[in-house]
């Protein structure tokens, strides 16, 4: 399953909001059933930035959220995402 975390964010704080980001990455990347994590930032519109996480399942995603090292570094990050559904089920595997 996947986690496409939305964010705008102006340009003068960029710079610093991605030293959070990679923190919070970071933070997650040691939580059990975490696979990847990928971030960027839109082409058409330069505040909006993503983060694309993999996990191997929802389970584990929620759970990752629970640690106190998660709630404290990157959960204040995540509450400042754009409020919209962000877990999606794998349907298909597409592969050039």
């Amino acid at each position: 399953m996947f986690v496409v975390i939305r964010f705008r964010v102006v340009e003068g704080e960029q710079a610093e909001f991605a030293s959070r980001l990679e923190a919070a990455v970071d933070v997650l990347r040691k939580q059990k059933g975490f696979v990847a994590a990928q971030t960027g930032r839109n082409v058409d519109d330069p505040e909006l930035i993503a983060l694309n996480l993999e996990w191997d399942s929802i389970g584990n995603y929620r759970r990752a959220l629970s640690p106190y090292e998660v709630k404290l570094t990157a959960v204040p990050l995540l509450s400042q995402a754009i409020d919209e559904p962000t877990a999606y089920e794998d349907l298909a595997e597409l592969l050039p």
